[in-house]
């Protein structure tokens, strides 16, 4: 099947595969908000129906009840020589902050060439335009490989359930590919090859003091504060140098091979583009380390928030009770989260402020980062589908993000992963916004159809 013939086949059902992925986006699957966990189940629900029209047997499966399901399915082919497995998830993230949504989260609407919602892309769109490329390589009559599909709805929170379950599952995952269709396209648009992905680890920080908020006056300098201990606390973290100053974080990590450098570092970095997107230099983390390095080389301990005493307009001259941060770590290859989970919390006892007591809680994460070998068998595939895509060819990248339960996925079922996604910087994933195109949905669809028989 030729680019032509998949772009024709697409235009000529746009209005129902539209009308199923706006359905899709409908549903506010915020997989980490309990409150929202009838959503999830009603998502997965609608996704089991979805999938069993494409001629996948396919069973929500729960495994704790308070917890968002996996959809687990499998359409076999008959005399198959490969299996694939696709994972992705149906949870999303929160819409906060609500009021810089210019319209509903989860009303999806199309302008200028774009659809708006929370899951856009990340990561319902993602997936559901890779199957959308499985149907048209039905309805044409493809030959295609045994195709096993995992949906989870905790992603964005820690894969728990998945996590949980994988190793009960490992019979109904076994394959030898993992397709994950949960990442991006370079900074010029080209299609991209995840080689590798951080681990991570996330927690909360909290520090208590007096058993309530004291008047700042009375008890000032006389009453360990909360806050101030909660900045001095974050502040130990790093160097002046913005390296990172825990004691054995950065024990073991395997550095990029020449290859990997030299592959990672050939399309450059472009300083004032990424100015003009992001509103900022890329001045984080070690100074003296070229931009692709830092992001994708080497570790991070990131602040995502700090919160304590008194936010509202004016003043309030309070020491508050408590104050904590919330904390994100990014590991590289050879680092043991384990290891470091351990340096972390030694140097985060021995920095308590005087008189304060800490309490590190929601540790979730625990996943090692990884890279994959760029001459395997399945990427010289990809890269030949992709050059169908884009006549550019795929750029080789290594994401600084993670997706915690892929190394999991990758261990348990034996299968190599192949990670190609289509999102671009400008869908504003996790933030207000949220969108993908219709030209990126278009790309992710021609993937599909052409990557699953050329697994076959």
């Amino acid at each position: 099947m030729d680019i032509a013939t998949i772009d024709a086949w697409f235009e000529a059902n746009r209005r129902p595969i539209l009308d199923d992925y706006f359905a899709l986006l409908r549903f506010p699957s915020v997989g980490a908000d309990p409150g929202r966990l009838g959503d999830c189940q009603a998502c997965a629900g609608w996704i089991r129906a979805f999938l069993e029209g494409l001629g996948f047997e396919a069973e929500v499966v729960s495994g704790d009840p308070a917890k968002p399901p996996l959809v687990v399915a499998e359409r076999p082919a008959e005399g198959a020589a490969h299996t694939v497995l696709v994972y992705g998830h149906y949870d999303v993230q929160p819409v906060d902050p609500i009021e810089q949504w210019e319209t509903p989260p989860f009303e999806p609407t199309e302008r200028g060439g774009r659809v708006y919602a929370r899951g856009a892309q990340d990561d319902k769109g993602q997936w559901f335009a890779l199957l959308q490329g499985l149907r048209a390589a039905i309805a044409r009559g493809e030959r295609l490989p045994a195709i096993r599909l995992v949906l989870e709805g905790q992603e964005e929170s820690g894969s728990g359930v998945l996590a949980e379950l994988a190793h009960d599952l490992r019979k109904r995952l076994a394959a030898d590919v993992l397709l994950v269709a949960d990442t991006g396209k370079d900074a010029s648009g080209r299609p991209a090859i995840v080689a590798g992905l951080r681990g991570v680890i996330h927690f909360t920080a909290t520090l208590s003091g007096p058993k309530y908020d004291l008047h700042s006056g009375q008890h000032g300098g006389l009453a360990p504060n909360p806050a101030q201990g909660i900045a001095e606390l974050v502040a130990s973290l790093h160097n002046p140098d913005g390296s990172i100053a825990v004691e054995g974080f950065c024990d073991g990590i395997v550095d990029p091979s020449e290859t990997e450098f030299a592959l990672a570092t050939e399309r450059g970095f472009d300083e004032n583009a990424y100015l003009a997107e992001i509103g900022v230099l890329p001045v984080g983390g070690e100074r003296g380390v070229p931009a692709i390095v830092r992001n994708a080389f080497r570790p991070t301990v990131e602040v995502n928030g700090i919160h304590g005493g008194y936010g509202g307009p004016g003043s309030k001259t309070v020491i508050p009770t408590h104050a904590f941060a919330k904390l994100s770590c990014r590991l590289v290859p050879g680092q043991a989260p384990a290891h470091v989970w351990k340096c972390l919390r030694a140097h985060l006892e021995r920095h308590c402020p005087r008189g304060l007591t800490l309490a590190l809680t929601e540790v979730t994460g625990n996943e090692p980062g990884f890279r994959l070998p760029v001459d395997a068998p399945v990427t010289r595939i990809a890269q030949d589908v992709l050059r169908q895509i884009d006549p550019r060819g795929a750029a080789f990248v290594w994401e600084g993000a993670s997706i915690p339960i892929v190394a999991k996925l990758r261990d348990i079922t034996g299968a190599a992963p192949l990670l190609v996604g289509f999102g671009m910087q400008e869908d504003r994933i996790h933030c207000p916004n949220e969108s993908f195109s219709i030209a990126q949905f278009r790309d992710a669809l021609r993937w599909g159809a052409l990557i699953f028989p050329a697994l076959a």
